[in-house]
């Protein structure tokens, strides 16, 4: 926020999200306008903002924003989309080590204070039975379903574990250099789905993949076979994943989505003993969410400023931001896109 103020006009007003007339006579003589995914940009939005240039997201998604008609009036609409690749990676890979040693979710599960009678029940019922025994993800199969952005550092962690790697994606073929670059072995989807002892879905979703994720495709699952996905909830049949859950084909699924789904499919779901869900967590880091910031920052410096002006100090300040790790520029900001351009004041953002 700094670096910007000291280049642009500013203000920060997040309370304009849940009141639709002040917003709008804010963005009246703006030129650039962050948003969140609560607020709707579409022709009647933009018919209020006459001087908008572009449109921002700190999170991934455009489900808000009525691309064709920004496109239409030349308005620019910018996500860093890279920027939490790593954070979700991370996840996935989290996630698969909790699901592969069962035992681990059920010290973490919170636990009522047992009564003295059933300190001695559990005791004797623990002495009769071994601790259930996990899985490494040193030599098993683990498929992924869809190449999305989490992809390429996903592969890269597990391949270092030991995996094996297989994919498909309906959207990639497979003669794509970017199967070999990441060393994922591309196969049919029924025989991923028979041959993976682990499924991580992080697929990118259009309208025509809604409820891709279904019964038939489910039919050739591996028994007790291991999901984790960050792909957006509308990507399953929820009843299909329900019958797979009940009956052993899936022996346990941890999803990460923010939606709010409906239906009795859903609600028995939620309900399974091997279902887990969390609100988008994945890309929660602090990292993340630094490489976000910055990247949205030197963006609206990029698409605000006249092109034919520099400022040097601007581009160095770029090029040291002190970020967390290995992090650099190049790392998160979206593909094509020139990492910074030249600096200069006297434009205006909200």
């Amino acid at each position: 926020m700094s670096w910007l103020e000291a280049r642009h006009s500013i203000a920060c007003r997040p309370a304009l999200a849940h009141d639709e007339r002040a917003l709008r006579h804010t963005t009246e003589r703006v030129r650039a306008v962050v948003v969140p995914n609560q607020v709707i940009v579409n022709q009647d939005f933009l018919d209020f903002a006459p001087c908008l240039e572009v449109v921002a997201r700190m999170q991934i998604g455009t489900d808000n924003i009525d691309l064709e008609t920004c496109s239409d009036r030349g308005i620019k609409v910018v996500q860093a989309r890279s920027a939490n690749v790593r954070a979700n990676a991370e996840f996935l890979v989290g996630a698969l080590l909790m699901l592969y040693r069962q035992g681990m979710l059920s010290a973490l599960a919170p636990k009522p204070v047992p009564t003295p009678s059933q300190q001695a029940a559990d005791a004797q019922h623990h002495r009769l039975l071994n601790p259930p025994l996990g899985r490494e993800i040193n030599g098993s199969t683990i498929g992924l379903l869809g190449m999305g952005p989490a992809s390429s550092a996903l592969a890269g962690l597990l391949s270092g574990m030991g995996a094996r790697l297989i994919g498909y994606d309906p959207a990639l073929h497979f003669s794509s250099p970017i199967w070999q670059q990441l060393r994922v072995q591309p196969v049919s989807l029924p025989d991923m789905m028979a041959t993976a002892d682990a499924v991580s879905v992080q697929m990118m979703y259009a309208s025509r993949f809604k409820g891709f994720v279904n019964a038939r495709i489910l039919a050739a699952c591996k028994r007790n076979q291991i999901w984790v996905s960050i792909s957006r909830s509308a990507l399953f049949d929820a009843q299909a994943m329900v019958d797979a859950l009940q009956d052993g084909r899936i022996g346990a699924w941890l999803s990460d989505s923010a939606e709010e789904t409906h239906g009795e499919a859903v609600a028995l779901l939620r309900e399974l003993p091997n279902f887990y869900a969390t609100d988008r967590v994945g890309s929660s880091t602090h990292e993340a969410r630094q490489r976000a910031s910055w990247y949205m920052a030197h963006r609206l410096h990029d698409l605000l400023s006249p092109k034919d002006q520099f400022d040097a100090d601007a581009v160095s300040q770029s090029m040291a931001l002190g970020l967390p790790g290995d992090q650099t520029p190049s790392n998160w900001i979206d593909s094509g896109t020139p990492p910074f351009m030249p600096a200069v004041p006297a434009a205006h953002a909200a």
